[in-house]
């Protein structure tokens, strides 16, 4: 079984992404990583290259600054840099993802159970996203996700990169037959919205021209006022008691609260919230 990382990533640096650590984070179970990296100034690629492991293949690209609708930009560099894996199986992490150590021997069992079982098109992950600090879960955020996919061409990033459908039929995997898709036992652990505040806006405005363009809708536009993000829900969100992976270590070691927190339950707009989008954990 010959299994394959990859990712993308641009100004990886400048907006702060665990790049670095992610990639790391599946080092150990993968024979090559292959890093789509943008064209940019803040010193990503050389970041990248600092790494120093032979398993990573570096393919650098320029992005079509024309694309910059529903954030498909980020699909089109995604598959981008699938198409450069040969592994029987492709192991895909955005630049703030990353793989809990304790996770990677079920994710290995996983891949070697369904290598022989061709039905399977995909592993399916738990997601874990923090917010505003490394103690504040969002529970509203979507629960799973497809991060390991059957390399034979059938398959491709689509959309804003959060899933993968089928090349020919276009059909979303994760709405197809139960078959299509099995567990791998490993958790994502998803920092992108674990930033300071200002770097977070700046990011957030960047996202909103992917998405939009130079015209963001109304509910995009009071990010244009803003002088540092607000993370709004941070008074209720999940608090998180566990450990994060090692690569993070020294990250979460100088880090801080955003704020103090009282118990969620014991504020009203957390009613407010399970009322309007349910209880989610």
């Amino acid at each position: 079984m010959k299994v394959s990382g990859f990712s993308f990533c641009r100004n990886a640096v400048l907006y702060d992404y665990p790049v670095a650590e992610s990639i790391r984070s599946i080092l150990p179970i993968v024979d090559e990583f292959v890093v789509n990296v943008g064209r940019c100034d803040d010193g990503t690629l050389e970041l990248i290259r600092s790494i120093g492991d032979p398993k990573i293949r570096i393919v650098e690209s320029v992005w079509d600054e024309t694309l910059r609708k529903d954030g498909l930009i980020y699909s089109q560099q995604t598959n981008l840099a699938l198409s450069h894996c040969t592994g029987d199986w492709a192991f895909y992490l955005q630049a703030d993802e990353v793989i809990h150590e304790d996770d990677r021997p079920r994710i290995v069992e996983a891949m070697k159970a369904h290598l022989h079982a061709p039905e399977v098109k995909g592993l399916i992950f738990r997601y874990l996203h923090f917010v505003g600090d490394y103690w504040s879960t969002n529970p509203w955020f979507y629960h799973k996700a497809v991060r390991i996919i059957r390399n034979n061409g059938e398959v491709e990033s689509c959309g804003d990169a959060v899933g993968f459908h089928f090349k020919a039929t276009r059909q979303y995997l994760q709405s197809g037959p139960h078959e299509w898709l099995a567990l791998s036992g490993g958790r994502v652990f998803h920092y992108g919205w674990v930033k300071d505040p200002k770097t977070m806006l700046v990011k957030k405005q960047a996202m909103a021209k992917v998405y939009h363009g130079d015209v963001p809708p109304p509910s995009e536009a009071r990010l244009y006022g803003m002088k540092e993000f607000e993370f709004e829900d941070y008074p209720i969100l999940k608090e998180f008691g566990g450990r994060h992976p090692a690569v993070m270590q020294a990250r979460v070691a100088v880090a801080s609260r955003r704020a103090p927190r009282r118990n969620r339950w014991l504020n009203w707009r957390f009613y407010r919230e399970v009322a309007r989008r349910g209880f989610r954990g």
